[in-house]
């Protein structure tokens, strides 16, 4: 089955593979596509009331102890990974905001996510569709794959790691939801994008559908945008999109 646009032909997808859902039937992704985005809007008062949120959890807990974030260290362990070398991106943002007490700003959007993403302690992936060919997929890497980091260089994943590729064989994130490209990254001109959410911990069925709808009030409130938003399973694990 695909989620497709309502009145849209599937111009591009993004899905997880057979071997992923495979590997990890316990995954809760949840997809957005929003077009209208726009840079020159003031979004600080409100990621900040999500920082908030992430602050307000009990003195002494560190993010090590969330099951959100245990869950994803639990499959990053499966991956062949360190889980305190290697951490999903809700993890290293919440260890920020513990050391420094803020997130840097980076975009309206992505400091939206980056605060949504603390408050929930899931991860959250912001992709510019403009920098990414065709499909979208969350699959093992075969080795030939291209990944550009945020500082220009070019690396190749080892065959096996989960990677976020497209059709041109570009990778838009590492080690699942450890590292985005700096190819897809939200830059001021960005204006259509894909918003990935994902988690495995044994409430995400109800947290994820909450994270998603409080990033669509935002998409609302600062843009003025209704955005296309589903919930992806094994046996519906498509989701098309078009500018």
């Amino acid at each position: 089955m695909v989620a497709t646009l309502p009145g849209m032909h599937a111009g591009q997808d993004f899905l997880h593979s057979g071997e992923i859902w495979r590997d990890f039937p316990e995954l809760v992704p949840w997809v957005v596509f929003a077009d209208g985005i726009r840079h020159d809007v003031a979004a600080g008062d409100r990621a900040a009331r999500f920082t908030a949120i992430a602050r307000s959890r009990p003195d002494g807990a560190t993010e090590s102890e969330l099951p959100e974030i245990r869950a994803w260290r639990r499959a990053f362990t499966r991956m062949g990974l360190k889980p305190t070398q290697y951490r999903c991106a809700a993890e290293g943002l919440l260890r920020r905001l513990r050391k420094e007490g803020t997130l840097p700003p980076v975009h309206p959007l992505v400091d939206i996510c980056n605060a949504a993403s603390v408050a929930f302690a899931i991860p959250v992936a912001v992709f510019d569709v403009s920098k990414v060919t065709g499909r979208l997929q969350v699959r093992y890497a075969t080795g030939a794959e291209q990944y550009l980091t945020l500082s220009g260089q070019a690396e190749h994943p080892s065959p096996g790691e989960v990677i976020f590729a497209d059709q041109a064989g570009q990778v838009h994130a590492r080690r699942w939801t450890n590292r985005q490209s700096g190819l897809s990254a939200v830059q001021a001109p960005t204006a259509a994008v894909l918003i990935v959410a994902e988690a495995m911990h044994d409430s995400a069925s109800s947290d994820i559908p909450e994270l998603i709808a409080a990033i669509a009030e935002e998409l609302d409130a600062i843009w003025s945008i209704t955005p296309a938003v589903a919930v992806l399973s094994q046996s519906a694990p498509r989701f098309a999109f078009q500018t």
